[in-house]
């Protein structure tokens, strides 16, 4: 997955003397640089997102699954694994050998690194267990999957202080649960929206509504589609910003927008937009679809 675009800035970014020299001129797009390595950084954790190698749902019968050994069931409440010593399974948090079976609960959208096995240390494949639309499911995470191995950053536009703008936060009088899809079409998911975030964009004469989440700290996310998805962006993205200011505004900087996980991987379970956040609207500004670099 290479990063290097000769037409835009890409996540790479310019040269180590020209990056200085940028920093120095235009402490916007420093900060802009950091994000983008702390960004790159993040999605390169040990099994993290680029890892994911399939996605399956726990039937009642104990049964094997695919990429990991053993037999997985669930009653509705607990999921169980069984296996035997020399499986090589092992619990993620202890360390501990599974030798017989082990169960855990979990509550809907809850995740649990669970196992692990294979490699010369146990640990090259990490098995997740999830819980989503009141389903058990298990997906592995092997640190050999060539798009975390030749992983080099994803690609980005350009670094664009036009598309940096102000926001006004209209806050719900209570917030607001909405049914959406999700990148799994047997997943069904729910956007609590707390509020929109109301503001311009270059070259439009009218103002744009996106309805907001909640993050940590006050903390804003909105999840978006707008007119180059499917082009040189994936289907949908999301930006965050800073808790509102006491006079309920935000900046809010589309070069931060992002993929979600469901962007590199066919087995996330990742958020789609609310029906309205959708931008009559190039926003060529933040992070590129992977696959087409």
């Amino acid at each position: 997955m290479n990063a290097t675009d000769p037409a835009t800035e890409s996540a790479a970014g310019p040269t180590a003397g020209s990056k200085q020299d940028a920093s120095k001129q235009d402490p916007q797009l420093a900060r802009w640089q950091r994000f983008r390595n702390s960004r790159n950084a993040a999605l390169a954790a040990a099994h993290g997102w680029l890892t994911l190698t399939s996605f399956q749902w726990l039937e009642e019968r104990p049964a094997g699954v695919e990429l990991a050994p053993g037999l997985w069931s669930t009653d509705g409440t607990t999921a169980f694994l069984t296996a035997a010593a020399s499986d090589g399974v092992s619990l993620v948090e202890t360390g501990e050998p599974v030798d017989g079976t082990v169960g855990a609960v979990l509550a809907d959208e809850e995740s649990l690194m669970w196992v692990q096995y294979g490699g010369h240390d146990g640990r090259q494949v990490v098995v997740e267990l999830a819980m989503r639309a009141d389903k058990y499911a298990i997906r592995t995470r092997d640190s050999t999957s060539p798009v975390f191995t030749e992983f080099d950053g994803v690609p980005t536009f350009g670094f664009r202080p036009d598309l940096v703008v102000e926001a006004r936060f209209a806050p719900y009088p209570e917030p607001v649960d909405v049914p959406i899809g999700t990148a799994n079409p047997l997943v069904d998911g729910v956007h609590r929206s707390v509020g929109e975030l109301v503001f311009r964009l270059p070259g439009k004469d009218h103002e744009f509504h996106l309805q907001a989440e909640e993050e940590r700290l006050g903390a804003l996310t909105v999840t978006f589609h707008d007119e180059t998805n499917g082009e040189s962006t994936d289907e949908w993205r999301k930006v965050s910003t800073a808790r509102p200011r006491p006079d309920n505004t935000v900046i809010l900087d589309f070069n931060r927008a992002i993929n979600y996980p469901s962007a590199f991987t066919p087995y996330g379970t990742c958020p789609m937009p609310v029906k309205n956040n959708s931008l009559d609207y190039r926003i060529e500004a933040g992070e590129k679809e992977p696959a087409l670099f």
